[in-house]
């Protein structure tokens, strides 16, 4: 007799108690209950339609489903006069229903999608129905998120949370690692390794203003690479076939074909994972701005005709995998010489390895004066430590700075709720005398200062809204920045990238702010050794 499937009602329940815990620890524990009481082909499913990731960040399929249709198709459900009247939908019938939604495409695809959603929300009951609709348009909104997730998972099959973390780094896709965990324990996660063609989560440095805080964190010695005004991907080399991911982890080989080409020729290997930069060039081989970039990874179509006008560099720096063998664990200097072996220098990172202060400062100069953003500083023993930002990689990029005036802010939500957070920026301009925004940005103070610059915004309050308050253009913040970019979105036609608040200059007048000219200038002198926007 086959064993009874577990009700879709028995989620739909959790969800809503878990939308009502505000304890991490308890919300965990209350999954982990679930986890452990399911049936082994129901685990996966259940784990991913909980953090309302219905797939994996890697995978292709995409649920497209708009409110508008859900909404549609909502009255046409059965009437249940209560919440939690017996329903025979279960977790694995909706999951399937999921896959089926994403499953339909072509001619008569909304058609199809339309149908399954109608006939799945006509199983379901009132409390189902709520949820299954928060699945559908990715807005489960109950506060569990990747590392509750993955705590979950560790209580609830014993397993050490720093080996289910790595799991997850590999393997990208919290279903299967909850399988693993759950079904093989700890032996299943230590035999978890590197898939080629399975994209993993890359390692990610800390941003250093001081060369010496580099060399005293890094005593085994530091090598220093170009850092690149460019994408990071991720590329998958196995007999022939090659493929490439963005940082998002995003399938990205079809909109970089001559960036296939180049490793199918250039990478002397069976079988490797390689991670590098892809720059976008002008004619005179100078880097272009990051926007003209991302051009060539939003197209679609045309793709010789985008190679022509937009041409990419490749640029290597580091190998994770090699005909067989998974190498996160070797030193970086180790990986470094294992590619060095297998590509040319043509396609590598620019490097030095030194302990001279006035040696990285020439090479930053270098670096600077070829276009790029600035350096890398990587400890010479640092293993690859996946999905983890640390002390082993450190990025140098000496910044720009402005004095900005706010003119809005709009409050902040988790850890910043209850503060005015988000500050809109603005540069003077001269001609009008009223301030224009060129961006926002929440990032570069402490608490005590988010808790002074809420109280003082209160005294400037012009306006609020919901969410934003509208201030007098009163106080000024000096802000550092990575670029400054043409943009359709602002009046001032400027926008800034990566902008971060430095200081509150109270001793600065608003009058004394920096104009949108100054912007402008700026702006083109970013072309001196950068190649222009097309």
């Amino acid at each position: 007799m086959t064993e009874a499937q577990t009700s879709f009602q028995d989620l739909a329940q959790l969800c809503r108690d878990l939308e009502q815990t505000t304890s991490r620890n308890e919300k965990a524990e209350r999954i982990g209950e679930l986890l452990k009481n399911l049936k082994r082909d129901e685990i996966s499913p259940a784990v991913r339609m909980i953090v309302g990731k219905i797939f994996p960040d890697w995978d292709e399929r995409v649920l497209e489903v708009s409110g508008r249709t859900v909404w549609k198709l909502l009255p046409k459900q059965r009437q249940r006069q209560a919440a939690l009247l017996p329903s025979h939908l279960t977790i694995l019938e909706a999951y399937r229903n999921f896959s089926e939604i994403a499953a339909a495409s072509g001619p008569g695809s909304r058609t199809k999608k339309e149908r399954v959603i109608e006939s799945l929300l006509g199983e379901a009951n009132s409390l189902e129905a709520e949820y299954l609709t928060r699945m559908l348009l990715h807005e489960m909104r109950i506060g569990v998120v990747e590392g509750v997730m993955l705590e979950a998972i560790a209580k609830a099959s014993g397993s050490n949370i720093t080996l289910v973390r790595r799991a997850m780094m590999i393997l990208g896709d919290l279903g299967e690692v909850a399988d693993l965990a759950l079904t093989g324990g700890k032996t299943a996660l230590e035999q978890v390794t590197i898939r080629l063609f399975r994209p993993v989560r890359l390692m990610m440095a800390e941003m250093s203003y001081d060369l010496s805080e580099i060399f005293g964190e890094h005593k085994s010695g530091t090598a220093f690479e170009f850092k690149f005004d460019g994408a990071r991907i991720q590329v998958h080399k196995k007999d022939g076939e090659v493929r490439i991911f963005s940082r998002r982890l995003t399938d990205v080989t079809r909109s970089l074909p001559d960036v296939v080409e180049t490793i199918q020729k250039e990478v002397r290997a069976d079988e490797a994972l390689v991670e590098g930069e892809v720059v976008a060039v002008g004619p005179n081989l100078k880097p272009l701005p990051f926007q003209e970039l991302m051009r060539r990874f939003r197209r679609a179509h045309e793709i010789g005709h985008a190679i022509h006008e937009i041409p990419l560099k490749l640029y290597l720096f580091d190998i994770l995998y090699l005909n067989g063998r998974q190498l996160i664990d070797l030193r970086y200097e180790e990986r470094w010489a294992l590619l060095s072996e297998i590509c040319p220098p043509e396609i590598l990172a620019e490097r030095i390895v030194t302990g001279d202060l006035d040696e990285v400062q020439r090479f930053l100069a270098k670096a600077m004066n070829a276009g790029h953003e600035g350096l890398m500083a990587k400890a010479l023993d640092s293993p690859y430590v996946l999905g983890v930002r640390g002390r082993n990689w450190f990025k140098i990029k000496p910044a720009d700075q402005l004095d900005l005036v706010i003119v809005a802010a709009d409050w902040g939500y988790g850890r910043r709720s209850g503060w005015l957070s988000n500050y809109h920026l603005a540069a003077r301009d001269e001609a009008s005398g009223t301030y224009l925004e060129v961006g926002k940005t929440f990032k570069g103070l402490t608490d005590d200062e988010f808790e002074w610059m809420t109280r003082r915004l209160q005294q400037l309050k012009i306006s609020e809204g919901e969410y934003t308050v509208s201030v007098k253009p009163e106080l000024v913040v000096e802000v550092a920045y990575n670029e400054i970019q043409k943009s359709p979105h602002y009046k001032s036609g400027f926008a800034l990238r990566f902008a971060r608040i430095v200081r509150i200059r109270e001793d600065k007048r608003p009058e004394e702010a920096d104009t949108i000219e100054r912007m402008r200038t700026l702006f083109e002198k970013q072309f001196e050794h950068k190649g222009r926007p097309i």
